[in-house]
Parts: C-alpha cells; sequence; structure tokens
C-alpha cells in the first residue's frame, strides 16, 4: 500500500475519537476465550483497525503481546496504556511485524474499511504455521420496545449518511473472497445494561450522525432526545440493549 494511499484512507471516526472510546458496547468475554483456544500458541497477536483499543485490552488478558495498529493517530491517542500492548499508526493493509511471528491476527469491526486483498496477504506474511484469523462485527442494535420507535426514527433520519461499506456489516461480511481454511465459529452475545445517555453517546458515536450533522447542521441524536428520554423514564435506569454479532475466523496452514 502506497504512502499516498494510508494518507488518504476511508476515515470516519477520527472527528469523534473520544466519543468512539468512551461509547462503544465491549465485546463478550467469551470471544476472546475462544480465539485464544484455537490459537496455536498465546505469544502474540496483531490487531488490525484497532481504534482506541476497544478489544486490545481484551486481547491484553490472553496473549503475551498485542501488536494493535490503526491508521487513525486521533484513535490511535485514545488508547488505554497496556503494559503489554504496542499501539501504532499503521494501515490494516501493512504493518511493521516479521514474517511469520504472530499466532493470531484479530479485527473487530473495522475489516469492511480494508483494501482486502493487500490485507489478507499481509496476513499470510505475518501469521505463523497454524495461525488464526479472526474478524468479527455486528450489526444494527437491538433496543427494548418502550424505544422501539424512537430509534427507528432516528435510524431512519441517519441512514442515508452511512459511508456504503456499512452494507457489507448489515450482510454479515457475505461474499468476502477469504483466505485459508475455515473454522466454525460458536454463537457469542453482544449486549451491555445502559443508563439513557450512555446509549444517546453510542449514538452521537455513528458515522453516519456526524455527516447528517455537517450535511444539515442539525445534529439529529440531540433532536431526538426529547422523544427518546419520554419513552425511556428515568434516565438513570437501565435497559438491556444488545447486537448481532458475527465472526469469521481461518486457519493458515
Amino acid at each position: 500500500m502506497s504512502s499516498e494511499t494510508f494518507a488518504s484512507f476511508k476515515d470516519h471516526f477520527s472527528a469523534s475519537a473520544q466519543d468512539y472510546a468512551l461509547a462503544r458496547p465491549s465485546y463478550p468475554q467469551a470471544l476472546f476465550d475462544w480465539i485464544a483456544s484455537i490459537a496455536p500458541a498465546r505469544n502474540a497477536v496483531w490487531e488490525a483497525g484497532c481504534g482506541s483499543g476497544q478489544a486490545s485490552r481484551d486481547l491484553a488478558t490472553r496473549f503475551a503481546r498485542v501488536h494493535a495498529t490503526d491508521p487513525s493517530a486521533a484513535q490511535v491517542a485514545q488508547a488505554p496504556v497496556i503494559a503489554n500492548v504496542t499501539f501504532a499508526v499503521e494501515p490494516g493493509e501493512r504493518c511493521s511485524l516479521g514474517d511469520d511471528s504472530v499466532d493470531a491476527v484479530c479485527v473487530a469491526q473495522a475489516l469492511h474499511w480494508f483494501d482486502r486483498d493487500a490485507f489478507f496477504a499481509e496476513c499470510e506474511r505475518v501469521l505463523r504455521p497454524g495461525g488464526v484469523l479472526v474478524a468479527w462485527g455486528y450489526q444494527d442494535i437491538e433496543v427494548p420496545a418502550a424505544i422501539a420507535a424512537q430509534n427507528a426514527a432516528l435510524q431512519r433520519e441517519i441512514a442515508p449518511y452511512w459511508p456504503p461499506e456499512r452494507a457489507d456489516v448489515d450482510a454479515a461480511y457475505a461474499g468476502y473472497a477469504w483466505p485459508f481454511a475455515l473454522l466454525a465459529a460458536p454463537a457469542f452475545e453482544l449486549a451491555a445494561d445502559w443508563p439513557l445517555p450512555r446509549l444517546l453517546a453510542y449514538f452521537a458515536s455513528y458515522s453516519a450522525t456526524r455527516r447528517c450533522r455537517e450535511a444539515t447542521g442539525i445534529d439529529p441524536v440531540a433532536a431526538d432526545e426529547a422523544d427518546l428520554a419520554a419513552a425511556w423514564g428515568d434516565p438513570a435506569a437501565t435497559r438491556t440493549v444488545r447486537w448481532p454479532l458475527f465472526v469469521h475466523a481461518r486457519r493458515k496452514p
């Protein structure tokens, strides 16, 4: 990947990096346990497209070393300090790792942004024989019935502002030309018990929300906050929200 391509990567999150870091859900611990169980060893893992480190901290409890990369310096700046994690501003299509150097490559909610041919070639290069590639993502939030109508209205309002790669997430990465042999992944649940302010912060972290605000001059979350609050009730009360989580896994020969 050329330096020009790196400089012009599709950056939908740097402008709201702090909001993204604070608002996104945590992935289930069972997922990381499973990744560790299928890796040939637990010495090193590369997390490509790490963002602000949501998955990095959990990988760090399973692997001795984590090399976490993202092309957005603003996102990496929001990452926590973790003793066994090296955060680097690098594209997913080209990293500084050596050949045959990691037991696993992980990508959380980011593969749809990559030049996949280049990324898969990089996985071939850095994975040790028997190493695993695990990529996962989550689709539209599923909210309690009490706010379903208000959520649907907000989602309709911002729908035109999603980038085209959003369709890949909706399709759960169907049709990708994956390398290596398939590994069947178990089902995992992604859920959280959130108060209303946390849910509003999550909506505000959408790239579509930011693009809608920039295009129209109206913040759609702020505009819909009163309706959401009226339907929610006590804003400090927690309600369970869920996301359909999909996982793809492959093993290098």
